[in-house]
């Protein structure tokens, strides 16, 4: 039973917490640690003997059923919980990276100083108004606040749930109340092959032949930018594979439905990231490793590029490595934005490259998404669509689906259409095939 003492003007109450002392020997002893307060929350004191009376009577009934949460764990503060949430936590690097970026930047000089169960409903909701408000005047972007409210919301409901700071989670999600805000979504505009045809003229202008295949590559298969593209090797293009394959089992098991002669198609099987500041090959986004077959043309192309050129990737850089973190600087921005004859000269590039209006600021990324619309009008099953974008179908219905051969040549057998239907409207710009120099 808790006990109250009055001590001149102040009353406070003591009540067992659950726990035990422990010897030097780290073993619990028959001493009960005790817990005490002066007052239901902190600077606001106790009125009478009967309230902390009843306030250490209901702080028992949590211990007895399991729901207490001991004092000293929920003056824990922010700033030291953060780091040791996520040093606690399973992720890929880059997932480590970006969360360490938002707490650093974001959470811990907000909230660093607050103990984790002082937070209350209030402080969260002024904090989360504060962000939107910054969002809608343009000064952080609307994605970047819905990333920090989530990540903030992890961090209470593992407090709550895994780590026992808090009894419950100051973030309460309810639907449909308060005033009404859109979602701001990025403007997006059908994917046009006349646009795809202006960005891979630019990107030939860029980066050469490896450039307008890189662009009808990614809107002919989907496939995640930067990492999978990037993350290409030659052994996975559908000129080789899947007798490239270096592994066996899936080489013999893969040889009966795909082959440059049967189905080609492009094996996904890992994507290129950095993991504390080096290059390394990880499994795709999700782990979906996957299998693309590509329309006949794009195959061709393929086949091109990889006799142009003897670098291990499918879409190296100009200067015959890997591409990297020069994307974002000297090509993509000029593949959609172009350049003035005088800028071009400078950065090595011939001619003058003419912007794409249509893809000016606007992410490489939308290419996925339009390929994905492409699916969509030309009526392939669901199953299909989301296995090639790499996405798992829930439920039953992704338990008894299964792409099969059929659903396969005929998503390549509507890609050629839509390619064939592009080049018989008019007179288009194409680059002539590269070859190999021979040697001497």
């Amino acid at each position: 039973m808790p006990y109250v003492e009055v001590r001149g003007g102040s009353i406070r109450v003591k009540w067992w917490g659950g726990e035990y002392r422990l010897d030097a020997d780290g073993k619990a002893t028959r001493r009960k640690k005790y817990e005490s307060a002066s007052g239901p929350e902190p600077g606001v004191p106790f009125d009478d003997e009967d309230e902390a009376y009843n306030y250490g009577l209901d702080r028992e009934h949590e211990v007895r059923h399991g729901t207490h949460i001991p004092r000293a764990n929920s003056k824990t503060v922010m700033r030291d919980y953060c780091w040791m949430w996520l040093d606690a936590q399973d992720l890929r690097d880059t997932s480590t990276t970006r969360y360490r970026s938002r707490l650093r930047a974001r959470i811990v000089p907000y909230w660093g100083e607050r103990s984790v169960g002082e937070i209350t409903t209030w402080e969260y909701e002024a904090w989360k108004k504060g962000l939107q408000a910054s969002a809608a005047r343009g000064e952080l972007s609307h994605y970047y606040v819905d990333q920090l409210i989530s990540l903030f919301g992890m961090l209470m409901t593992d407090a709550v749930v895994k780590y026992k700071l808090r009894s419950e989670s100051p973030v309460i999600r309810q639907r449909n109340r308060g005033r009404y805000r859109k979602k701001q979504r990025e403007t997006k505009q059908p994917m046009q092959m006349a646009v795809l045809h202006a960005l891979a003229t630019n990107a030939y202008r860029v980066w050469g032949f490896a450039g307008w295949t890189y662009i009808w590559t990614l809107a002919f298969t989907g496939m995640r930018p930067p990492g999978e593209m990037w993350g290409l090797r030659r052994e996975f293009a559908s000129p080789t594979w899947p007798a490239s394959d270096p592994d066996p089992e899936r080489r013999e098991s893969m040889m009966q439905r795909y082959g440059p002669n049967t189905m080609p198609a492009i094996r996904v099987q890992y994507q290129s990231q950095y993991e504390r500041g080096q290059r390394k090959q990880v499994g795709p986004k999700y782990d979906s490793h996957r299998t693309l077959v590509v329309p006949p043309f794009l195959h061709e192309m393929h086949a091109a590029l990889l006799a142009s050129h003897d670098s291990p990737w499918v879409f190296p850089a100009l200067g015959g490595g890997q591409m990297g973190t020069q994307w974002g600087k000297t090509y993509w921005p000029y593949i959609r934005g172009g350049a003035p004859e005088r800028s071009a000269r400078r950065d090595r590039i011939r001619q003058e490259i003419h912007p794409v209006p249509e893809m000016v600021g606007k992410r490489i990324y939308l290419l996925r998404h339009g390929h994905r619309e492409w699916l969509e009008e030309d009526g392939h099953p669901r199953i299909a669509m989301e296995t090639r974008m790499g996405h798992e179908v829930a439920g039953v219905e992704g338990l008894y689906s299964n792409l099969t051969p059929p659903m396969e040549r005929r998503i390549a057998e509507t890609l050629q259409e839509r390619w064939e239907a592009f080049w018989g409207m008019g007179v288009w710009w194409s680059p002539p095939f590269p070859t190999l120099l021979p040697e001497g």
